[in-house]
């Protein structure tokens, strides 16, 4: 018997009113009920102190071996700001087809640009990220649509200027993925086939 359920976990402290939202939005966007699992610890040895930053491979390392055997899939939140080495930062990672994406919300939050805080901003801009890097485990890769949520974002603006939504495209192989993940199979449509 399946399960069809999507695990959300903190990796480190986080404030519980960012998870209520990100669980109420995985629910409705992806069609599965939504279970908090425990906080997990940050991985040691993820800091690069030349970088100031953390590494987003170990994050996402951390959150593989955390992740239910019974779960869908499992999104991880941290408030460290991550990178891999080939950019100089990323807002999240996930596993293409895979099971767990992790979302950093450290440069989603305004005063990271040095302005006052807002919570609404930083609310819409985690669901936008939520969707995109979950949207990546369930086969979507960047799309050239730029309002689709699964366009590339390479700054703040961009996250900011695209939509909440699948286009029509993603929305369709999504669709066909998610049926797929709930009759209990693991393949997922390429790109390709979407068209």
């Amino acid at each position: 018997m399946s399960v069809n359920r999507i695990y959300l976990a903190s990796m480190g402290h986080l404030d519980a009113d960012i998870l209520e939202d990100l669980e109420e939005a995985l629910t409705m966007h992806f069609g599965f009920e939504t279970r908090r699992h425990p906080p997990i610890a940050e991985p040691e040895h993820a800091y690069d102190p030349q970088r100031r930053q953390f590494s987003a491979v170990a994050f996402l390392q951390q959150a593989v071996e955390h992740c239910p055997p019974e779960a869908v899939k499992m999104l991880t939140i941290t408030e460290r700001d991550l990178f891999i080495p080939m950019l100089s930062f990323v807002y999240g990672q996930a596993q293409l087809g895979g099971k767990v994406a992790v979302v950093s919300l450290a440069q989603l939050r305004q005063e990271f640009y040095g302005f006052p805080s807002d919570g609404d901003l930083l609310r819409e801009r985690a669901l936008k990220e939520m969707s995109h890097e979950m949207g990546h485990t369930f086969g979507l890769i960047h799309c050239p649509e730029r309002l689709c949520i699964m366009s590339l974002s390479t700054n703040i603006r961009h996250i900011d200027l695209k939509g909440s939504e699948f286009c029509g495209g993603c929305r369709a192989v999504l669709r066909e993925n998610t049926a797929v993940t709930r009759a209990g199979g693991s393949e997922v449509l390429a790109w390709e086939e979407r068209l």
